[in-house]
């Protein structure tokens, strides 16, 4: 039982990580992004606007990465959990990649969507804007 319970803990800080990885990745796209507006809005140069998109793709699918990777890993958690066997301690989650979405099924989930669409949506606003202006004058 002290090895089940040992694995099951090794098994949640690998979960705990990539949750935490998750948040991160949106306060860097955050940040990123609005850096990025800072530096075109002080008319060093407008195109760090289009560049904007850049991070904001990658950061919406590293997020997706790191989200399906804790889903995996659940499944092995939950798998773990039920076991009466001697535990090998296998952190392999391969067996469980058919019961898992996609990487592209879980960018487009609707917490991802939500979050990360928001941003892009942003940027095409502050594009949309930035041409707007230009042709105004």
């Amino acid at each position: 039982m002290e090895h089940k319970v040992a694995y099951l803990q090794m098994i949640q800080a690998v979960i705990a990580r990539m949750a935490s990885n998750s948040f991160l990745i949106k306060g860097w796209s955050v940040t990123l992004v609005a850096a990025l507006f800072a530096l075109a809005a002080a008319g060093t140069n407008e195109l760090f606007v289009y560049l904007a998109y850049f991070p904001a793709f990658m950061f919406w699918a590293l997020d997706a990465f790191f989200l399906r990777q804790e889903h995996l890993f659940r499944e092995l958690w939950n798998q773990a959990r039920e076991l009466d066997a001697e535990i090998d301690f296998s952190m392999d989650t391969e067996p469980f990649t058919d019961q898992v979405d996609s990487t592209w099924s879980v960018a487009r989930s609707h917490t991802l969507a939500l979050f990360h669409g928001t941003i892009t949506g942003t940027i095409v606003i502050a594009m949309l804007l930035m041409l707007a202006d230009k042709h105004l004058w």
